[in-house]
């Protein structure tokens, strides 16, 4: 079966598969963590968790990105050690190097 990405129901139709897929990843991780006894170690791996992915994120992106990129970046790196939310971070980070795209071109 071919799914035509360039209609509005294959469209739909990928978007709802996707929408799966991260729905089931999230409550698989819940299920699982009930096998699993929260050590100190393993309460503190959870805690870098959320930093140790916006690293794997923004690091391809420091090394290939361009000025509104840089910029971003020391954005996001400012707004959370300031504030201490990976979230906030990460929305900064979204509308500096949009605005610096949209200014700077």
């Amino acid at each position: 079966m071919s799914i035509d990405p360039n209609t509005t129901s294959g469209f739909a139709i990928i978007v709802a598969a996707m929408a799966v897929a991260a729905y089931l990843t999230r409550i698989g991780g819940f299920f699982l963590m009930r096998f699993v006894v929260v050590t100190p170690r393993v309460e503190a791996w959870l805690r870098a968790l959320p930093l140790a992915i916006m690293g794997s994120i923004l690091g391809p992106i420091a090394a290939h990105g361009g000025p509104a990129e840089y910029v971003a970046f020391v954005a996001t790196a400012i707004v959370y050690f300031w504030r201490r939310s990976d979230i906030l971070a990460a929305f900064a980070g979204m509308a500096v190097v949009a605005a610096s795209r949209a200014v700077f071109g």
